[in-house]
C-alpha cells in the first residue's frame, strides 16, 4: 500500500472498509505513521532523523533494539546508527544480527518478517541470531526513487505475533517514508558540505593570492625604483660632472662668489646622489624579498597540483576551464609547496585571463634527478614579440610580472622554466630537483 492511499484510508476511516480488513489497530498505526511522517520530516540533521526514526520504528512493532545501515560510497552497507527501546544510543559493536539477513534484504530488496527465529525449524538461524536468542526479526529495505539506500532493522527476544499483511502496510511504509527523510538529509549534508568547502577554497585562494599579490607589488615598486632611480643617480652625476668643469674654468678666472655657489651646489649634488644610491639599496632589497624564502618540506608534487585545481575549480574565475592531468608516479621530496601552488595560480590565472574556457593539460613525470611539469593550454597564446622575453621583469613592451614571478620561484627551487613552442596556446616545463 502506497502512503498516499494509507493517508486516504485513515482519513475517510470507512466502516465497511475496517469491517473487511478486520483490523481496528491497522489503522492505529496507520495513524501512528503519519505522526512519524510529521515527526522525521521536521529535520533535515541525519542523525537526528535516524534517530527519530528508530524510535518510531520500535515503538510501532513493539521491539527491543533498532538499527539503521546505509550504503557507502564503496557500495558496502554501512552502520550508522542503534538505538534500543529506552532510547539509549548502541554502539556498532552490538550490531552482532545476522548479517546474511540484512545483505539479504538490501540485496532483493525484499522485507524478512521472521517470528520464532531462535526455534523455526524452517529458518536456518545463524549463530548471532542463536547466540542472542532473538525471536522476532523484522528488516526492509529503505528504497526512494527507485534507488536503495540502506536497510533499517529491528528485533526482540520475545515472541511476536506477526500478521504479515499489518507488517507490509505498516512497517514498509514506515520504512519508505524513513528512506526519503534519510535521503533528504543526506542531499541537504552534501549541500552543506560542498558550500563549505567552497568556502575553505576562496579563504586558501585569497590566502594565495594576497601572498602573490603583495610578492607582485613589492617586485612592481622595486623594479619602478630602480628604472627612476638608475635614471636620477646618472642625471645627477652628469650634474656634478658640469658643475665640476665649471668651477675648473671659474677657478681660473678667480671669480670667488661664484666659486662658493658652486661648491654649495656641488655639496647638494654629492648629498642627492648618496641618498639615491641608498634608494637603489632599498629598491635592490625589495626585489629580492618580494619571493619569501623558501621553506621547504617533504611533499607529492602531483597532490600539491591536485590540491590547487580542487580548491580553485569552484572559483568563478575557473569554473569553465577544463584541467585534465597526467600524472606519473613521483617520488617525495623536498620543495615549498605553498611557493609552488603560487606558480599554478599564476599559471592558472593568466589562462583563464586569455581565455575563459579554456583547457589546460598538466603532466608530470621524472627526468634523472628531476621532476618535470609540463603546463599547457588552448587559449591565444604568448604574442611573438615577447615570448622571449616573457620570463623577464616587467617593462613598457611586457608590464605583466606573473610568469617573471614563477622564474623567481623556480630559481629560488634551484629548478628551470622555460617557454616551449606549440602550435596552439601556451606550452610551458619547468623543472624541480631532487636533491
Amino acid at each position: 500500500m502506497k502512503f498516499s492511499e494509507f493517508k486516504k484510508l485513515v482519513d475517510s476511516k470507512d466502516e465497511s472498509v475496517l469491517v473487511k480488513d478486520q483490523s481496528i489497530d491497522k489503522i492505529k498505526n496507520l495513524e501512528i505513521i503519519l505522526d512519524i511522517v510529521n515527526t522525521i520530516n521536521q529535520t533535515l540533521i541525519l542523525d537526528d532523523v535516524l534517530i527519530l526514526v528508530l524510535k518510531s520504528a520500535i515503538e510501532l512493532t513493539n521491539s527491543e533494539r533498532g538499527f539503521i545501515v546505509l550504503i557507502d560510497p564503496n557500495g558496502d552497507l554501512e552502520y550508522k546508527a542503534g538505538l534500543d527501546d529506552e532510547g539509549n544510543k548502541l554502539p556498532k559493536e552490538s550490531f552482532s544480527v545476522s548479517t546474511s539477513v540484512v545483505k539479504d534484504v538490501y540485496t532483493t530488496g525484499q522485507s524478512k518478517f521472521i517470528e520464532g527465529a531462535h526455534s523455526d525449524t524452517n529458518f536456518d538461524p545463524s549463530r548471532s541470531i542463536l547466540r542472542l536468542e532473538l525471536e522476532t526479526i523484522l528488516c526492509s529495505p529503505l528504497i526512494t526513487e527507485n534507488k536503495k539506500i540502506g536497510v533499517i532493522y529491528v528485533d526482540s527476544k520475545h515472541l511476536h505475533k506477526i500478521k504479515v499483511s499489518e507488517i507490509t502496510n505498516t512497517f514498509e511504509i514506515l520504512a519508505g517514508q524513513a528512506a526519503t527523510a534519510i535521503r533528504n538529509a543526506q542531499l541537504y549534508v552534501n549541500q552543506v558540505n560542498a558550500y563549505n568547502a567552497l568556502n575553505e577554497a576562496n579563504k586558501q585562494l585569497i590566502q594565495v593570492e594576497r601572498k602573490a599579490l603583495k610578492a607582485s607589488i613589492d617586485s612592481e615598486i622595486g623594479q619602478e625604483l630602480q628604472g627612476l632611480v638608475h635614471l636620477a643617480l646618472l642625471e645627477t652625476e652628469s650634474s656634478m660632472r658640469v658643475v665640476e668643469n665649471s668651477k675648473g674654468k671659474i677657478e681660473s678666472k678667480g671669480e670667488e662668489s661664484t666659486l662658493t655657489n658652486l661648491d654649495s651646489i656641488l655639496l647638494k649634488l654629492k648629498v642627492a646622489a648618496d641618498s639615491i644610491s641608498k634608494i637603489q639599496k632599498f629598491a635592490q632589497a625589495l626585489l629580492e624579498t618580494s619571493i619569501m624564502n623558501l621553506n621547504k618540506d617533504s611533499g607529492d608534487l602531483n597532490k600539491t597540483i591536485q590540491s590547487v585545481i580542487r580548491y580553485i575549480a569552484p572559483i568563478k574565475t575557473f569554473n569553465k576551464i577544463t584541467f585534465n592531468t597526467k600524472f606519473n608516479n613521483l617520488p617525495v621530496f623536498k620543495y615549498d609547496s605553498e611557493q609552488i601552488q603560487q606558480l599554478l595560480v599564476h599559471l592558472f590565472t593568466n589562462t583563464a585571463e586569455a581565455k575563459a574556457d579554456a583547457a589546460i593539460n598538466i603532466q608530470t613525470y621524472v627526468e634523472m634527478d628531476k621532476i618535470v611539469v609540463v603546463y599547457s593550454d588552448d587559449g591565444p597564446g604568448i604574442p611573438k614579440r615577447i615570448v622571449n622575453s616573457v620570463l623577464n621583469p616587467p617593462s613598457p613592451e611586457k608590464p605583466g610580472y606573473g610568469l617573471f614571478l614563477c622564474k623567481s620561484i623556480i630559481n629560488r627551487h634551484s629548478g628551470e622554466i622555460k617557454v616551449l613552442d606549440s602550435e596552439k596556446g601556451t606550452k610551458i616545463l619547468f623543472s624541480l630537483p631532487m636533491n
